[in-house]
């Protein structure tokens, strides 16, 4: 029987780059699942239902909620946001490793609710280089680039509630990091005992 995969959440304030770095781990660590979120907002550019998120309607999204189809769910800016439970438990029990792209809020929201995620805060090098990543999207108003920078700075002291907190100053450098975290996750002793058991009942 395989080990139980492991249910990982990367998180952070925007702009810390946790999109870019969640795609660039996936595709160095293929035994890891992404969990798409589901959204009340806009699609921005180039995003695709059903590859960045699902896009759903606000009715549809207080369904889910209503009826606990959510691990959890926040109001973000005016829209919903919230993870999905289908697929999830099923792929964990397989063993697979499943990824969770979350905001502060969300993340904790799963921590209230469970003990055996593995958190990992992403934190940007500087407020200057923060600043300088949500300016740069050029999707948003002044107004809404000035609402997330204070949000930003103020999610910041969240990172203590973590079990990790990794630095986004370079994308290759903060995935090494994170598939550092994943290796020494299935390592240990919690996720190990079945095996401590077989090995000490073999016969020889």
């Amino acid at each position: 029987m395989s080990k139980k995969g492991n249910l990982i959440i990367i998180s952070g304030p925007s702009g810390t780059g946790k999109g870019t770095v969640c795609k660039k781990l996936l595709m160095k660590n293929k035994n890891v699942f992404y969990s798409i979120s589901a959204t009340t907002r806009n699609p921005r550019p180039n995003e695709k239902n059903g590859r960045e998120y699902w896009f759903t309607s606000k009715s549809d999204f207080e369904k889910m909620i209503k009826e606990n189809k959510l691990l959890e769910w926040a109001n973000v800016y005016g829209n919903y946001y919230g993870t999905p439970l289908d697929k999830i438990n099923d792929l964990r029990i397989k063993g697979i490793d499943v990824l969770l792209e979350i905001d502060t809020q969300g993340a904790l929201s799963v921590m209230r609710k469970i003990s055996h995620g593995v958190f990992i805060f992403l934190l940007p090098p500087s407020l200057k280089e923060l600043k300088r990543r949500i300016c740069g999207r050029g999707t948003e108003t002044k107004a809404v680039i000035e609402r997330r920078f204070g949000a930003a700075v103020g999610e910041i002291e969240l990172g203590k509630r973590y079990d990790y907190i990794v630095i986004n100053r370079n994308i290759n450098h903060a995935v090494e990091q994170i598939n550092a975290i994943i290796t020494a996750e299935h390592c240990k002793t919690n996720n190990n005992l079945k095996i401590l058991d077989r090995v000490k009942n073999e016969e020889i």
